[in-house]
């Protein structure tokens, strides 16, 4: 089922340039099972904000099992389509929400065990909204896994904006 709504985000990406991120050269340098693995656990519930077409996506759903859940929550429902196209596909659409965003929320509304922002924080205009909103939704000991590209954000300015946030129990 796919609510209407979109993500803060001040731009986004073509659906056609999104699967030229699906390769095999990816893999060798981001492959998600390796990436993955360590934070997720069956029957957890994951959030996947700007999946694009999937490439975490399904990899999350195999993770999270029979008994769990991934939401993927996107502002384009191009990619949301894409997504549902490669869960079928891979055997994994009753494990996985697609969720439509708004320009000003999320939108979800259950906890979440595990949230993956991978090459997206920095596009989303609203930060400190953005950020305080996922933690909001993380359950007591829930994980979030933040990948920024070293090309548009350094590890040191990525700390330092999140430190200004000051939000409870993170860094």
């Amino acid at each position: 089922m796919i609510k209407e709504r979109r993500i803060p985000c001040s731009r986004s990406l073509s659906p056609w340039l999104c699967f030229t991120f699906d390769n095999f050269l990816r893999k060798l340098l981001q492959n998600p099972d390796r990436i993955l693995k360590p934070y997720v656990k069956q029957g957890w519930t994951a959030l996947d904000v700007g999946p694009g077409m999937g490439y975490f996506t399904i990899p999350l759903a195999k993770l999270v099992g029979n008994t769990g859940k991934v939401i993927a929550a996107d502002l384009q429902q191009p990619m949301l389509d894409g997504i549902q196209h490669k869960a079928l596909k891979a055997g994994v659409q009753d494990r996985i929400e697609l969720h439509l965003t708004t320009s000003d929320s999320i939108g979800i509304s259950e906890p979440i065990d595990f949230c993956l922002s991978f090459w997206m924080v920095h596009e989303v205009p609203d930060r400190a909204h953005f950020i305080k909103e996922i933690a909001s939704k993380l359950k007591p000991g829930g994980l979030w896994l933040i990948s920024e590209p070293k090309f548009h954000v350094s590890k040191q300015t990525l700390l330092k904006r999140w430190k200004s946030l000051k939000v409870p129990g993170y860094l």
